[in-house]
This record gives C-alpha cells, sequence and structure tokens, in this order.
C-alpha cells in the first residue's frame, strides 16, 4: 500500500468513526491490515475479516481473521456495527444483498452499517493514479460496475433503515449509514 492509498484509507476510516461509538464492538468487513481498529483505538474488541490474510492475527484490541463474512465470524457473535469501507464494490452484485443480510444476522438491533463506496468516476482516477505509481488501487479489477445509487437497495428493508447518505472526496467517494431494525435476520 503506498502513501495515498493510506491517505484514503484514513480519510475513510475519519468518516466512518463518528458512527462508531466509545466502546462499540465491530465488525470491519475486509479490513485489510486492521488500520480501523489501529486508527479508532477507542472502539471496543472487534473483529476484521479478510480474504486475503494468511493467518489470524491481533491488532489493537481486536482480532483479525482471514475469511469472508459469515463463515469467518465465530458462532453466536454480535456486534454494535458493521464497516464495509471500499468493500462493498468488490462483491459480485449477485451476492451483495446476501451479504447485507448476513451483516444483518451479525449486528444488534439498533446497531449501525457504515459503508463507503466509491464513485464510478473513480476507477478512471484511480487507473491514472496507478499508472503514475501513486497508488496501489488495491483489486481495481473487482469494481464490476458498481454504481453507488445501488446501495440503498442492497441495505434495505426489513433489515436496515438508511440514516445518511453524504458524498465526500469532492463526490468520489460515498458515506451511507444505516440502521438496523428491531427485525430478526437469519
Amino acid at each position: 500500500m503506498r502513501p495515498l492509498d493510506r491517505v484514503l484509507q484514513r480519510w475513510r476510516i475519519a468518516r466512518a468513526g463518528p458512527w462508531l461509538a466509545d466502546g462499540a464492538e465491530v465488525l470491519d468487513v475486509g479490513c485489510a491490515d486492521g488500520a480501523l481498529f489501529r486508527r479508532l483505538r477507542r472502539l471496543g474488541p472487534g473483529l476484521g475479516v479478510e480474504p486475503t490474510l494468511d493467518a489470524p492475527r491481533a491488532v489493537a484490541r481486536s482480532e483479525l481473521r482471514p475469511g469472508r463474512v459469515p463463515d469467518a465470524v465465530p458462532p453466536g457473535r454480535t456486534f454494535d456495527a458493521v464497516t464495509l469501507l471500499a468493500v462493498l464494490e468488490h462483491v459480485p452484485a449477485a451476492a451483495q444483498r446476501a451479504l447485507a443480510d448476513a451483516c444483518a444476522a451479525l449486528v444488534r438491533p439498533g446497531g449501525v452499517a457504515v459503508v463507503t463506496v466509491p464513485a464510478p468516476a473513480v476507477d478512471r482516477v484511480l487507473a491514472v493514479l496507478r499508472r503514475l505509481r501513486l497508488v496501489d488501487g488495491m483489486s481495481l479489477d473487482e469494481h464490476f460496475g458498481f454504481d453507488p445509487r445501488d446501495v440503498p437497495r442492497v441495505f434495505a428493508a426489513p433489515h436496515w433503515e438508511l440514516v445518511r447518505h453524504r458524498p465526500f472526496q469532492l463526490g468520489l467517494n460515498n458515506l451511507f449509514v444505516f440502521r438496523r431494525t428491531p427485525t430478526r435476520a437469519r
């Protein structure tokens, strides 16, 4: 990960942070190297799940596990919040709703899902930055033509209620916050 990748990652974390309460137990889907837990040390013990990890490891007060949600999450464990920062655009469209439903089953009613997704123009910007060797642009080939307008349809009723949508990074990125409804998730 290059310095500009880190800057963009920290920016996403800074946007998500205000939606995560002090002491909250957070499930970070696509946690990379656990940057969210290192940056937000005020969080409670959390779990990061990342398919590119080779082995489990500890970061701050949290555990990182290789794999995907929900399989990598210990049975019976639930969270106050789930974060998917620059993750949903890497999930094939046919699997996105199942991921949102799996997150609903892992987040306690009243908890939140904090999601960031890039605008479609970001692919072209990152391609140029990658050619200039300013970013690694992790897994750009996995964006699947993602459209941020689809996020509210993915994290939808009956399990999720949209609380906030706000573009940031000059409109090149989007923050979505959903509240977990009291419905029973699978």
